[in-house]
């Protein structure tokens, strides 16, 4: 049995955690202090899921997602936010997005050009990091998973440089609910987060594609 990891216990991670529980993950789930501040939240948000610290479950889970305010995880003393060494040849998923209303105004993340994803995979060099589960909201993650194959099924964009990382966050997509869309490398990551169409956009595969043309047509 895989087991997942998730850092951060907010609408986002709890979503996520309830879902993998569902789809038969072994599920780890750890907030930014003690386990006990977690327990009550997990216990009736993500049934089934082990509250653990933070470090725990990045040493103990085969993959994890990261679902922390973005301003947590890339501090400006380096990731203070991360559990980096235990975090070493993992694949990690990033649902993280910037806020300027939570994470306030950062030169070092409000770049439109550049994927957040990026300041990521450069705070975690030996980590595979892929880009997923960041451009739905919580509401539609919660309310939209399907059984492969179905029609009109949601979809969750994928951007990552690893093909093998890659393939693993789409079999993670697919398991939750979501038909996985892969929409290029990590740079590719600007196109799902705030300001793009795509964010907050409740799409089907072909929809996402679309999607994804007209803002890399635009791009160039």
């Amino acid at each position: 049995m895989t087991t997942l990891g998730i850092l951060g216990a907010g609408k986002v991670g709890t979503v996520l955690a309830r879902l993998a529980v569902a789809a038969g993950y072994r599920v780890l789930i750890a907030g930014s202090g003690p386990r006990n501040r977690i327990e009550l939240i997990v216990d009736v948000l993500a049934p089934g899921a082990i509250p653990l610290t933070a470090a725990e479950v990045a040493e103990q889970a085969d993959v994890v997602i990261l679902a922390l305010p973005l301003g947590k995880a890339l501090p400006l003393d380096e990731g203070a936010g991360i559990p980096r060494d235990a975090l070493a040849g993992k694949v990690v998923l990033d649902a993280m997005n910037y806020w300027w209303e939570v994470d306030g105004h950062r030169d070092d993340l409000g770049d439109p050009t550049v994927s957040t994803s990026r300041l990521v995979q450069n705070l975690l060099p030996d980590s595979r990091v892929v880009k997923a589960f960041n451009h739905l909201g919580y509401h539609d993650l919660d309310e939209s998973p399907q059984p492969s194959g179905s029609v009109g099924r949601s979809a969750i964009a994928i951007a990552g440089d690893d093909e093998s990382a890659v393939a693993e966050a789409a079999a993670i997509v697919d398991a939750l609910g979501f038909d996985p869309v892969v929409v290029g490398g990590l740079d590719e990551g600007v196109h799902l987060g705030p300001g793009a169409e795509l964010f907050g956009a409740k799409k089907d595969a072909d929809g996402i594609r679309d999607a994804i043309d007209r803002a890399t047509a635009t791009a160039v």
